[in-house]
């Protein structure tokens, strides 16, 4: 806990009035001083006997003069009218530094479990915790020399974090520039300073591995204006070993995605999934508003799971940030600006990384209850009327990135929404949708019959197909576009007639439909559903889905001749189950090529050959579920 005198000699303001974590504050001597938008600021509660005043942390949202509004990040229960305020004089931000990877912080950066550690698990106010541990040594390792010319962004060095090579940087907010007078390698701590550098004005400034930057501002923001960092247009595909996604549904590395979808349609196990199977270095799970049980199952999960990309745990390489539904609304909406600033952080040491916000729906109420206790003029469904611009300033902030020194970084953004209902016609998820360019609309129709993923393909979308096509010809063929166009177009041309034959029966189409039918069922059940607990079909790498894809094709352009629609269902029934018996298979196990083959030998007819036991233990097919979630 912080120390303050009992007097607060350093206040500068009081409060006047509370509404709920909203508190109206005025300066003491308004001649003196003055307010600025998104300062930090901290209330002095009254201590209690033989205890320090408790502070706690606070941001200024309107400026009115000498009065400001300020939204508080805890619990203001027992603040009263004329407690003392602090000026900080420096805005909401993070301390960016090695040490990040593998922790667990709440919205304003500070590590739960060394809160935990403190003050049980209940956790106590005004407790101030620094955000990195300050005593644990670090490597450094200098490239630059003294003499050397430097500027904002410029690497002096790097040390070792895990696998990464964490680089440390001239702070991005120093203006003009220096010279090396001084650098040291060698063992340091995070207060250790590693080198000195000598301004304009011959005024030498010292640097240690951390820095300070405020979560609202993008990081590259200044970097950009000086054209020390460019931003380029994203041209490679995030992989995320899905086959609905990555084949039908492509997100960009360093572009934008939203999952929306209503409550037990799958979200989080479809979250987690990308985040350990994408191919991207770092991930950063921001949990803003979801209820506790989810958040505690991601903290214990993720030092679990296996990492596919190194051997060790997916923990090794993930940030988690958490303000749960219980925790202090305003808090919540900072935890998104918490996550992106540190996601910034690593796309500039030229890392690509994914973060996931689950969910935009929270952190938008949580602005909704602000808004309203600013008495702010409200739009629809009382939400402020600067969401849709507040939802397109945050995805704004993902993207590529070229370094100063020459590396390319890239930030993929993923946002969650929990519309109330499933209902996407809502503001939260409109203004989503008209920001991203790649839409995943979870399904609980498909979610209750297991599908999984639950992702709706006929209302679902990506506008990354023009801009990815080079590389998808380029890596999986010239006719790979062509082809899932095509079989997008089945899956339209099977709902329309599964809707007819809702109200007229098989008997009331015709055969040819019907095959049309069986075939968009045969790739919804067998492409575009994976097992997530089946070890084999849990991730399926580009190359295996454009195998697959091609095998599908081969299938679905098979006309007959079938004697009837008994023929047509027994042979896509037959169809589906070596499908699904191939999906868990290895690729170069012999089980799989006996599949592929009973497979191409039904769809050309040869039903004798088709019958030929696969070998291995499993000499049947299997009658799996659609899908094993």
């Amino acid at each position: 806990m912080t120390p303050t005198a009992p007097d607060t000699p350093d206040a500068t303001a009081h409060v006047i009035a509370i509404n709920d974590d909203v508190v109206t504050l005025r300066l003491d001597d308004p001649e003196a001083g003055r307010w600025v938008k998104n300062e930090v600021v901290h209330l002095c509660l009254p201590p209690d006997p033989g205890m320090e005043r408790t502070r706690l942390e606070a941001e200024v949202l309107r400026v009115r003069g000498a009065e400001a509004d300020a939204q508080v990040y805890e619990d203001t229960a027992g603040v009263g009218i004329g407690d003392p305020v602090i000026q900080s004089g420096e805005q909401l931000a993070v301390t960016l530094g090695p040490g990040l990877l593998g922790q667990v912080y709440d919205g304003l950066q500070n590590p739960l479990p060394r809160l935990e550690a403190i003050g049980g698990r209940f956790l106590q106010r005004g407790l101030d915790v620094p955000a990195l541990d300050r005593q644990q040594r670090w490597s450094f390792e200098a490239t630059v020399r003294s003499g050397d010319r430097v500027v904002a962004g410029d690497v002096l060095g790097s040390v070792q974090e895990g696998r990464f090579a964490h680089r440390i940087f001239v702070p991005f907010g120093w203006a003009g520039r220096f010279t090396v007078s001084w650098v040291q390698a060698g063992s340091v701590n995070l207060d250790a300073v590693i080198a000195r550098l000598r301004d304009e004005k011959g005024r030498e400034h010292p640097v240690t591995l951390t820095q300070r930057w405020p979560v609202r501002r993008p990081l590259t923001a200044s970097l950009q204006a000086g054209g020390r960092t460019q931003r380029t247009y994203p041209d490679t595909p995030l992989t995320t070993s899905l086959r609905l996604i990555d084949t039908f549904f492509p997100i960009a590395k360093g572009g934008t995605a939203c999952i929306p979808g209503p409550f037990g349609a799958g979200k989080t196990v479809l979250q987690n999934l990308i985040s350990r199977y994408s191919d991207v270095d770092i991930v950063i799970v921001v949990a803003c508003g979801e209820r506790a049980g989810e958040v505690v199952e991601t903290i214990n999960t993720f030092p679990q799971l296996a990492d596919p990309r190194t051997g060790g745990t997916l923990m090794d390489r993930t940030i988690i940030i958490c303000n749960t539904s219980s925790m202090p609304v305003a808090a919540r909406e900072a935890s998104i600006h918490t996550g992106i600033t540190l996601g910034e952080y690593y796309r500039q040491m030229g890392y690509d990384v994914l973060l996931i916000a689950d969910s935009t729906s929270r952190w938008a109420q949580a602005m909704r209850e602000t808004s309203g206790r600013l008495e702010e003029i409200p739009g629809e469904e009382a939400f402020p009327a600067y969401l849709e611009s507040s939802i397109r300033q945050l995805y704004e902030r993902a993207g590529v990135v070229q370094t100063p020194a020459g590396d390319t970084g890239s930030l993929t953004l993923i946002g969650t929404v929990s519309p109330a209902g499933g209902n996407f016609e809502e503001p939260v998820t409109q203004g989503t949708l008209n920001t991203v360019k790649t839409f995943l609309g979870l399904s609980y129709d498909r979610a209750y019959r297991r599908f999984y993923p639950a992702v709706d393909p006929l209302i679902s979308w990506s506008r990354y197909r023009d801009q990815l096509d080079p590389w998808f010809r380029r890596e999986l063929g010239a006719d790979w576009r062509h082809r899932v166009e095509r079989l997008q177009q089945l899956l339209r041309d099977g709902d329309d007639i599964q809707r007819m034959m809702q109200v007229t029966g098989e008997e009331g189409i015709s055969d040819a439909d019907f095959l049309t039918h069986q075939q968009a069922a045969l790739v919804d059940r067998v492409y575009l559903q994976q097992d997530a607990f089946d070890p084999v079909d849990v991730s399926t790498p580009l190359a295996r889905q454009k195998a697959m894809l091609e095998l599908l094709d081969q299938v679905v352009a098979m006309h007959g001749p079938f004697a009837d629609k008994a023929a047509i269902r027994a042979t896509f029934t037959r169809l589906t189950d070596l499908f699904h018996n191939l999906n868990g298979t290895a690729s170069d196990s012999d089980a799989y090529r006996q599949y592929r083959d009973r497979i191409e030998a039904l769809a050309s007819g040869k039903t004798e050959a088709a019958e030929t036991p696969a070998p291995g233990p499993d000499t049947g097919d299997s009658d799996r579920e659609n899908a094993g979630a």
